[in-house]
């Protein structure tokens, strides 16, 4: 059987290689690669904005149509420390002192 030599497609390094500097080619297309990020980083930035922007219009509508002294029944009798959900449930202590609390007891 022959042995066949296979072509050697890429040559030994047998001394160092000096840099080599970027050709034309390579430096335009890397000028366009930078110009197309920049630009799709632009576009993304003026579309978050945008989003904001037509958020806040939409909250700023529903507050004109509701209007500043819309108030459920529920919260127009209660002081602040009634009107604490995580009280209400059980997660958290009340905001009222035990002191308080003990005087409004004693009052009765």
């Amino acid at each position: 059987m022959a042995q066949t030599r296979q072509p050697q497609l890429v040559q030994s390094v047998a001394a160092p290689q000096h840099y080599a500097p970027p050709t034309p080619r390579e430096m335009r297309a890397h000028a366009v690669h930078r110009l197309q990020i920049g630009f799709s980083g632009l576009a993304a930035m003026l579309l978050l904005v945008g989003l904001a922007n037509i958020i806040m219009n939409r909250a700023r509508m529903n507050d004109a149509l509701v209007g500043p002294n819309s108030e459920s029944s529920e919260t127009v009798g209660k002081t602040a420390t009634e009107n604490d959900p995580l009280a209400d449930i059980g997660v958290a202590p009340a905001a009222t002192s035990t002191a308080a609390a003990n005087a409004d007891r004693s009052d009765r």
